[in-house]
């Protein structure tokens, strides 16, 4: 587990010409990128537009050309780069015995979760949850957390080896809005405690201009960067969203003590209310 450190703002990852190619469709084209640790960069767009599909491109899980390159500017070499992962959802079966500690372990351990539990092991593990306010969550079963429950918990995990780059694909679903705010916090607390560089797709574009330091607009290609106000300001933004021009964010509503929401992670939750309102609406 990496040591809590303040970002140094001398490692810097460049993505050059990241193009991705499936048959004759191109899916990302040209994708050049410079992000310091430290910050928050978030990457936006419409639907199809290739986010995830930058996210697949960075963890090396599709093919793609084009190379990325994290240099440690004091001494001008070029390193190895870890990343941590937290995806939109992870599918997990109702009734799995499987808890927060047996995840963790299972994914660090070198031997299965169940012959053994490691003292020291569920030490570091408390510790890390405690960083994001869930060291509650260490014994509980993870088919029975809630989706904010999940992230905090995915995030202790993408963070345990000391990544230098962290993506989040589409964090927010499944978050109610005390559980949004409570993740933005903790990324907040990533970005001054951890040596690392942060890379957000996300829809919502309220906390992203609140939140992000850098902000990029992506429809295969990089339409327009820089600032929240100067991406939601710019004709690419306009055209892509059909937005009015930039104007003051409203102050974000903030903590208001009640607790989250203890909603099993499920995924099909979301459907079986449509199904439900809709037969109201029949009636």
């Amino acid at each position: 587990m990496r040591k809590i450190v303040e970002p140094c703002g001398l490692h810097c990852i460049k993505m050059h010409h990241i193009t991705v190619v499936f048959g004759e469709q191109t899916v990302l084209e040209d994708v050049n990128l410079h992000i310091h640790c430290g910050t928050l960069t978030a990457i936006i767009g419409k639907n199809g537009a290739g986010k995830s599909t930058l996210v697949k491109a960075l963890l090396d899980d599709i093919p793609h050309s084009g190379e990325i390159e994290f240099r440690n500017l004091r001494d001008e070499k070029i390193h190895n780069l870890t990343i941590g992962y937290v995806p939109q959802k992870i599918n997990i079966e109702k009734y799995t015995p499987l808890s927060v500690y047996d995840l963790f372990a299972s994914y660090h351990g070198k031997v299965p979760a169940f012959l053994v539990k490691s003292r020291k092991l569920y030490r570091q593990v408390k510790e890390l949850l405690g960083v994001f306010e869930a060291e509650e969550l260490i014994d509980k079963q993870v088919c029975n957390l809630s989706g904010g429950q999940m992230q905090r918990v995915l995030l202790s995990l993408a963070v345990m080896n000391g990544p230098d780059l962290l993506l989040l694909d589409e964090p927010e679903a499944g978050i109610d809005q005390n559980g949004m705010e409570l993740f933005y916090k903790n990324i907040g607390y990533l970005k001054k405690h951890f040596d690392l560089a942060v890379i957000l797709i996300s829809h919502d574009l309220e906390y992203v201009r609140h939140y992000a330091d850098h902000v990029v607009l992506l429809d295969k290609k990089i339409l327009c960067q820089g600032s929240a106000q100067e991406v939601f300001e710019s004709e690419e933004f306009k055209k892509e969203f059909a937005m009015p021009f930039w104007q003051p964010a409203e102050e974000l509503p903030r903590e208001t003590g009640h607790k989250e929401k203890e909603t099993p992670y499920d995924a099909s939750y979301k459907k079986k209310n449509v199904k439900q309102d809709s037969r109201r609406e029949k009636r």
